[in-house]
């Protein structure tokens, strides 16, 4: 069972609305109308969907108001419970747990932003452009999708102040044209960054391309909603000994080291499951962690002093948790 104590907020479902194929947004807002928490563009919310299912979900809304907040949720093909209950639980009027807007995603100061969305990718995105267009940032979002009935916000877009810095490309449509990161981007400037969200190969390609040009690692930012699929078949067994207590137990190929801890009555605070909220950060005393996860950024996994339990394993024998 996923657990967290950060929901502190109830808010209710004020309207859905089927954005694209697949693709469903609820605005949120306070049952007793009052404000709701301040957030910033990039933010997202951890909502419970059931007793069992905790997901995050980024705000899409305009990040200067605070009467409300948007979501919007894709349906996952192979859903763990969360997209698919969004998409068939949440409805009109129903009260929903939140925590209040983290952001692990933000913009950072600069003179010229370009911005990469795949997909369903496109929620932190449109506030980002919302924010930057506010402030008279020279800016441009390049949005990629399998096909334009798999496109949200389109209608919106069109009618924003930022309708002109869009290009969009999809595969059903040739004359929308391919996407060209390298060109799109340019040469590396030190006033400029890249942001991109979306499926993890979108993103991987995005990367790379910038990296291959020289841009540095410090200039380009990234947010997954998935994490990476491992055949525990390539997995090998370890063990994780707890410091508080010297108890020790032994993960097996088959599951994770929050599973095996939950087992033994050990709760971990998790959310996603899959190594991108950063719930579930573990600091790690002795050992050498193997990095599953897309949330620790490549100085953080260099440290080798916290990992995800609830992806991560483990390249020594042994892991000793500050548990």
């Amino acid at each position: 069972m996923s657990t967290n104590d950060t929901l502190s907020l109830f808010v209710r479902v004020v309207s859905r609305r089927e954005e694209a194929e697949g693709i469903a947004s609820f605005e949120l807002a306070d049952p007793h109308e009052r404000a709701l928490p301040a957030f910033s563009a990039g933010a997202h919310i951890d909502v419970r969907i059931n007793d069992e299912i905790i997901r995050q979900y980024s705000l899409c809304g305009h990040s200067a108001k605070n009467d409300r907040y948007r979501i919007a949720v894709l349906r996952e093909a192979e859903s763990r419970g969360g997209s698919a209950g969004m998409h068939d639980s949440i409805h009109e009027g129903d009260l929903l747990q939140i925590s209040a807007p983290k952001n692990h995603f933000p913009l950072e100061p600069a003179r010229r932003v370009v911005l990469f969305a795949g997909g369903i990718g496109i929620t932190p995105l449109l506030c980002m452009a919302e924010h930057l267009a506010n402030t008279d940032t020279d800016f441009e979002l390049h949005y990629c999708a399998r096909s334009r009935a798999r496109m949200a916000f389109l209608d919106d877009i069109a009618a924003s102040p930022f309708a002109d810095r869009l290009s969009t490309y999809c595969d059903d449509d040739p004359e929308a044209g391919t996407l060209d990161v390298a060109a799109s981007v340019g040469e590396p400037e030190p006033d400029t960054h890249v942001y991109v969200c979306g499926p993890a190969g979108f993103i991987d390609h995005v990367l790379t391309t910038c990296k291959d040009a020289g841009w540095p690692t410090e200039q380009l930012h990234t947010e997954y909603f998935s994490g990476v699929q491992v055949d525990s078949a390539d997995n090998d067994s370890f063990e994780v000994k707890l410091a508080s207590s010297g108890a020790t137990f032994t993960i097996p190929a088959d599951k994770t080291v929050h599973q095996v801890l939950a087992e033994n009555g050990i709760e971990i605070m998790v959310s996603c499951e899959e190594g991108v909220c950063g719930t579930c950060l573990t600091r790690v005393l002795e050992g050498e962690p193997d990095h599953r996860d897309l949330y620790l950024e490549e100085h953080e996994r260099a440290a080798n002093d916290q990992f995800t339990p609830c992806c991560s394993r483990a390249k020594s024998k042994c892991l000793v948790l500050d548990l």
